[in-house]
């Protein structure tokens, strides 16, 4: 655009901010409930300025077009009245609030209320509270909402973009004209709607943590309960989460030989796919099977072929049905790169009579990773006593727990023999377990010739060991990369404040502060605290030859900091009714 047309563009720009200006003059109403007044409060217009100087041809600007008639009426609506027939808090709008509720409000959780905000001008309802009023008023009022953005919406052409439409939906009235409007159907080649009720299929060549476990003609299904204790049967199993649950089936006896949900086929017919969307397929091997009697004997089947539930009428009429099946636990190897190479099963059948049902059925699926050994815990979760203690050292801070590979070597405690000679004994150690109390010890021969520092570092590693960790499990099978599953080895040295006299340390005081966790049915033993006491005293230096012998000794003592149980119960239901204020009329 050249300089000549520069000035006409700063004249359109004035023209639309004057048009602008000129809706700003609107008729204000205010309503002030409380009092049942209303007062009308006018404003002036203020005239349009107009920029064109005379004879310059008029601009047609956006004002010259017809306004869009508002679809919502502002006054009318509430968006924090949640409670029907009942004032909600704060909430200026609410039609059920009286003078009397709003002596109890703090100011209006909603102070404005208007359509969509991109029109160039809409009313809005502007609420308040005027609570030096007795009793307490309502400030209501309706005004002309202008919008000062340039880019706001003046004009708009399509009705139905104001308000939410209902879709018409087809019946046998309206078939015929939805066919004309609409010119027909059309159907695409592939369907959006799967019949088989399919996830969305992941689109990656291996198997991911969460990941649903693909099969040859769906998703590999794992049984589990929703809403209720009732099995559903389309809930997917994911990659890498170990699942154990319990539901419910209300089954009709008779019909028990149909059920595709009692049969052993149906849990060990389906082929997982070694990795998404891939054409290789890993076949469920059924493992063991294991039946159970009505009097819960249970035998162990050396064939693993396929059976059936079989309905049989025993001796006084009564109808039991066998080879139901009660629990199913799949047991599936992958490696490194997220493939599944291997699917175990194993299964109880048993036989339902109707005194069992309800039927309860129980679900199992765990993941191993190929070509590990299953590392032994000393609990899940807590602790078992007599088993060791689970520790290690966390080299820098935000890193894991580094453990070594031998867990009765990862704490502790010198162990005491026949010669009690603390060098005869060095290097042999007993693992801390839990839940023992534990005293060993050695003896010590010095001679003068051998210094004090030598003395201390010699003895600080016979009672410490090798490689003290710093850190120890609160459970038994607390994971090294969950640090915050484990507590700190808090280390202490005490020695008597003399100077120029030897501290030499005597022994190792280790104690283990636990608590029961959990359910009081079956209570879990976890570690709170681990503190570790290295109790020196003074060794004064000696000038003759003699030898002089000193106990050194290691203590490990348990100790049991859980609070009384107390049995929680919910609260008991309270019914917060509001009373109208004449409810007892006239007897108050």
């Amino acid at each position: 655009m050249g300089p000549r047309g520069l000035p006409r563009l700063l004249l359109v720009l004035l023209d639309c901010w004057a048009s602008v200006n000129a809706q700003a003059g609107t008729t204000l109403v205010v309503t002030t409930e409380g009092l049942n007044s209303t007062e009308p409060a006018p404003t002036t217009p203020r005239p349009a300025l107009s920029a064109r100087p005379p004879g310059t041809p008029s601009v047609p600007g956006p004002s010259s077009g017809p306004r869009p008639t508002p679809v919502t009426d502002v006054a009318a609506l509430c968006v924090c009245d949640l409670s029907p027939a009942q004032c909600d808090v704060n909430c200026c709008c609410d039609p059920d609030c009286s003078s009397v509720d709003f002596s109890v409000f703090s100011d209006c959780s909603v102070p404005v209320v208007m359509g969509d905000s991109q029109f160039c001008s809409q009313k809005a309802a502007i609420y308040s509270l005027n609570l030096t009023a007795n009793p307490p008023q309502r400030i209501f009022k309706v005004v002309d909402q202008i919008n000062p953005s340039i880019f706001c919406i003046h004009i708009t052409n399509y009705k139905p973009a104001l308000s939410f439409i209902d879709p018409e939906v087809p019946d046998e009235n309206n078939f015929d004209k939805l066919m004309k409007t609409f010119h027909g159907f059309s159907l695409n080649t592939e369907s959006d709607v799967s019949l088989t009720n399919k996830p969305d299929v992941p689109n990656t060549t291996k198997y991911e943590y969460g990941v649903l476990l693909q099969t040859s003609d769906s998703f590999l299904r794992f049984p589990s309960p929703l809403t209720s204790s009732l099995c559903t049967d389309n809930n997917p199993a994911a990659f890498l989460m170990n699942q154990a649950v319990k539901c419910t089936r209300r089954i009709n006896l008779e019909e028990c030989e149909e059920m595709e949900a009692l049969s052993m086929a149906h849990y060990s017919s389906p082929n997982i796919l070694r990795v998404p969307n891939s054409k290789t397929k890993v076949p469920i091997t059924v493992q063991s099977i294991v039946i159970q009697s009505l009097n819960k004997t249970l035998t162990r089947l050396a064939d693993t072929h396929v059976l059936e539930p079989v309905l049989v009428e025993e001796a006084g009429a009564v109808k039991v049905c066998t080879r139901v099946v009660l629990e199913v636990k799949y047991t599936l190897t992958y490696t490194e790169a997220g493939e599944v190479t291997k699917a175990d099963l194993s299964l109880l059948l048993g036989t339902v009579s109707n005194a069992e049902l309800p039927l309860q059925q129980k679900f199992e699926i765990h993941f191993v990773q190929q070509n590990t050994k299953p590392v032994p815990l000393s609990g899940n979760p807590g602790y078992v006593v007599g088993l060791p203690l689970a520790a290690g050292f966390q080299p820098h801070k935000g890193s894991g727990i580094i453990q070594t590979m031998n867990r009765y070597g990862q704490l502790t405690i010198l162990r005491s023999t026949a010669e009690q000679d603390c060098l005869a004994v060095e290097g042999i150690r007993t693992p801390v377990l839990f839940g023992y109390n534990m005293q060993s010890g050695c003896k010590l021969r010095l001679t003068s010739t051998i210094t004090c520092p030598l003395v201390v570092e010699k003895v600080k590693s016979l009672l410490k060991g090798q490689g003290f960790p710093d850190y120890v499990a609160s459970f038994g099978n607390s994971q090294a990369q969950d640090v915050l599953d484990w507590v700190p080895l808090h280390f202490i040295t005490q020695a008597p404040h003399t100077k120029d006299v030897c501290q030499l340390p005597l022994a190792l005081v280790i104690e283990v502060k636990w608590t029961k966790y959990g359910s009081l049915l079956n209570p879990q033993a976890k570690i709170v605290n681990v503190t570790a006491n290295l109790i020196s005293s003074s060794y004064p230096k000696t000038n003759s030859g003699k030898e002089r012998t000193i106990l050194i000794s290691t203590a490990v003592t348990f100790v049991d900091v859980s609070a009384p149980a107390v049995a929680g119960f919910r609260a008991r239901p309270t019914i917060n009714a509001k009373l109208p204020f004449n409810f007892f009329f006239p007897f108050v």
